[in-house]
């Protein structure tokens, strides 16, 4: 059961031989600490002095706290939090002296509290030859979240088959984020080539959350569904279903497939295995923006073809009927195998927002053979 590869939470003793300085190339520096005796980390940016902005969370509940304010001298003076919805209500604060390696200095709550703060420049454990890829890029790219992942650990779930394909279930709890890893049916290089791109992208979603969380404060909030849509000797493919409100006018929902090369473990571009519109091997010179066009036109027509009712053009006047004869809603499309084909997914604007994901939106596998890409993958009848 993926045994050393699931060992998602890389902190045991040997971790702890080698160690990095958390610093990130765009200037924010972590530092690990106490406030009181409660262990905390910190995200500091203070380049531009009079706006330091930052964020911490407590080593037992992962969820952050913002910060901003200004450094004078030595001092650093942070408000905790904010009044993002005009509510003006007292803030807790904390003040800070610059030392050799850190900062130390005080919290206050807003009825006069007051905790002392510790703080020193993070060390992070090393990764391992067990810890996932990803995770393992995070030192140098966000050695903040490479610290909360450490505390973070997968809860399995129920187990599932999948067009013959036997599926593990995990999910991270606080973020309620759930993915599935492959348990049979690859070689098992494929196989952990495969899972480490699954539970990878697993660990992005639970970053993901904790941004939307940290941006949309109390009132945030984030759901996500996975679901497998086809697995077969050449392709893994999925779609994340994800709707979120992370603090600006309007909730939103939105598909991410993916699509990967099982002998490879990189991603399927569509032009990889359905090459038309401009996407042709001998069409080298047609700009992006042509190919779309081109593309989107081509599409369309094969749909009328396909799906004469569901493709009628709406009366005029009629706003509220989706138009799936524009062009524009396909420049820009999900898309993901199924057994019975390509999915593909329009995007229409904010207020046309139900008729994204039509269900009957499949170009077959008969006609995707005729237009094959570059990459030879074997297909399904149909």
């Amino acid at each position: 059961m993926l045994k050393g590869l699931l060992r998602l939470a890389p902190y045991a003793a040997a971790l702890f031989s080698l160690f990095s300085t958390a610093q990130a190339d765009d200037g924010r520096r972590v530092f690990t600490g106490t406030l009181g005796k409660t262990p905390i980390v910190v995200e500091l940016n203070t380049q531009q002095q009079d706006e330091v902005t930052g964020r911490y969370f407590y080593e037992k509940y992962h969820r952050d706290l913002p910060l901003s304010g200004a450094l004078q001298d030595s001092t650093l003076m942070l408000v905790e939090g904010n009044n993002r919805y005009g509510d003006d209500k007292p803030l807790s604060t904390l003040k800070l002296k610059s030392t050799a390696n850190g900062w130390q200095g005080e919290w206050q709550n807003p009825k006069g509290k007051k905790l002392p703060v510790q703080l020193v420049e993070a060390k992070l454990p090393a990764p391992t030859a067990s810890t996932l890829p990803f995770i393992a890029t995070l030192p140098k790219d966000d050695p903040y979240e490479y610290l909360r992942l450490q505390g973070l650990k997968l809860k399995p779930g129920k187990k599932d088959n999948f067009m013959g394909y036997d599926l593990q279930w995990w999910m991270e709890p606080e973020s309620k984020i759930s993915f599935f890893s492959i348990e049979s049916g690859y070689p098992k290089q494929e196989q952990q080539r495969i899972n480490e791109q699954l539970l990878g992208r697993l660990w992005k979603e639970v970053i993901s959350y904790h941004a939307c969380m940290l941006q949309g404060g109390e009132n945030a909030e984030q759901w996500q569904s996975v679901a497998p849509t086809f697995l077969s000797s050449d392709i893994v493919s999925l779609n994340i279903n994800t709707g979120y409100d992370c603090g600006g006018a309007h909730p939103d929902v939105g598909n991410s497939p993916i699509n990967l090369n099982v002998h490879t473990g990189e991603a399927i571009k569509l032009e990889d295995v359905l090459a038309v519109g401009g996407r042709e091997g001998n069409s080298t010179g047609t700009s992006e923006g042509k190919q779309r066009e081109e593309f989107a036109q081509w599409l369309i027509k094969q749909f009328t073809s396909l799906y004469p009712d569901e493709m009628k053009k709406p009366a005029e006047g009629d706003e509220d009927s989706c138009d799936y004869t524009d062009e524009n809603v396909w420049s820009v499309f999900d898309w993901y195998f199924t057994a019975k084909g390509i999915y593909l997914g329009p995007y229409f604007p904010r207020v046309q927002r139900g008729c994204d994901e039509p269900e009957w939106s499949i170009l077959p596998y008969s006609l995707v053979k005729q237009h094959p890409g570059a990459v030879q993958l074997q297909l399904p009848q149909g």
